[in-house]
């Protein structure tokens, strides 16, 4: 089974799912395909805002979200997480790098840089290329690469593609054509793996046999995380 896993370093969701994924990946055998994606082009696609800008004026609701990833980096023993004090970051450069690297053959290695661990400015290009530098990438020639035409219309064809799967934020996942969006349904994420190999679609990558496959776990029912 493969998922596609739609993600924009920007949000602190999508370095908390990107933590949790390798355990789903040993647990049920299933491919997290990373794509990235760029956030800010989303929204505009999907009419939404982000939570910071949506909420600004709902202070209880910011100090609940707070709370809630408080809860969940605790849950999962993910001590290394840190919020970053630049947020919210312009991600434009760094998902370019991330398609480039992707071309380049290193994109794991380059999500786990990311930006959620040491509180960088992940905007600023000096910080981006010695943030790659440290972990061992060749930063000189992602960021070349980030800035050619085919890179760009990459990044720009994911973004669009993820919109007409429906989603409208990151970290979304796709299992053929079903979506599902947001740190708290990972569970039910593992649970539609599960069905789909017991269902006999072991198989089935992002878009194939989408209209059997989305007709078959429209019958399984998946509980909250």
């Amino acid at each position: 089974v493969t998922v596609q896993f739609l993600f924009d370093f920007g949000s602190p969701n999508t370095y908390l799912c990107h933590k949790l994924i390798p355990d789903i990946e040993a647990r049920t055998g299933a491919r997290f395909e990373y794509v990235p994606i760029l956030l800010g082009g989303l929204f505009k696609l999907a009419n939404n805002r982000s939570p910071v800008e949506a909420f600004a004026g709902i202070p209880n609701k910011q100090a609940y979200d707070s709370l809630e990833i408080t809860r969940f980096v605790a849950r999962h023993g993910l001590s290394k997480y840190r919020f970053n004090p630049h947020f919210p970051v312009n991600t434009l450069k760094i998902m370019r790098g991330a398609c480039a690297a992707q071309k380049l053959g290193c994109l794991k290695a380059y999500v786990d840089a990311a930006m959620w661990e040491d509180g960088r400015n992940m905007d600023d290009l000096p910080t981006i290329t010695a943030t790659l530098d440290a972990g061992g990438l060749d930063s000189r020639a992602i960021m070349a690469m980030s800035q050619d035409p085919e890179v760009k219309t990459m990044l720009m064809a994911n973004t669009q593609r993820a919109h007409d799967h429906g989603a409208f934020g990151s970290p979304s996942f796709l299992i053929g054509s079903e979506l599902w969006f947001g740190k708290d349904r990972l569970g039910e994420v593992e649970e539609a793996i599960d069905a789909v190999v017991d269902l006999g679609f072991g198989g089935v990558e992002g878009g194939g046999q989408a209209g059997l496959l989305g007709a078959l776990l429209s019958e399984v029912r998946f509980p909250f995380v």
